[in-house]
């Protein structure tokens, strides 16, 4: 398998490692499941990472052709379109303000900046015990 060089290659979980750095790949036997799939062995690294990705799907990326990426692009670019095609139809249709929603959601979903909560001494400071 020729390995592209310098191709990030997605481990799972966030993780991506450069694949001409990834040194070889063992699949996990004992304590295996969702989020522990692979042990990729890196240059320079004493401990393997565990990746989420099975050891094929990680050489597949390791070794992808240029045609591999661009048939990946092609589908970024078609789940775009049809994130656009339904924007436009609910708020030309539909009249469904699609922003505000994004706006109200989004405010929803963040999380909220609340003061560090008093401590349960604190609370009875100063009460008459009556």
């Amino acid at each position: 398998m020729d390995v592209k060089r310098g191709r990030m290659v997605f481990l799972g979980y966030g993780k991506y490692w450069r694949s001409d750095a990834i040194l070889g790949l063992m699949p996990i036997e004992d304590d295996r499941g969702p989020g522990r799939r692979t042990n990729v062995f890196i240059e320079g690294r004493a401990e393997p990472l565990v990746a989420s990705r099975t050891e094929q799907a990680i050489l597949e990326d390791m070794g992808a052709t240029d045609s591999g990426f661009q048939l990946q692009a092609l589908r970024e670019g078609a789940s775009e379109l049809l994130e656009a095609l339904l924007r436009r139809a609910l708020e030309n249709e539909h009249h469904f303000d699609v922003e505000k929603w994004e706006h109200r959601l989004g405010g929803l979903l963040r999380p909220s900046e609340h003061p560090d909560p008093a401590q349960q001494n604190e609370l009875f400071e100063g009460k008459d015990d009556a």
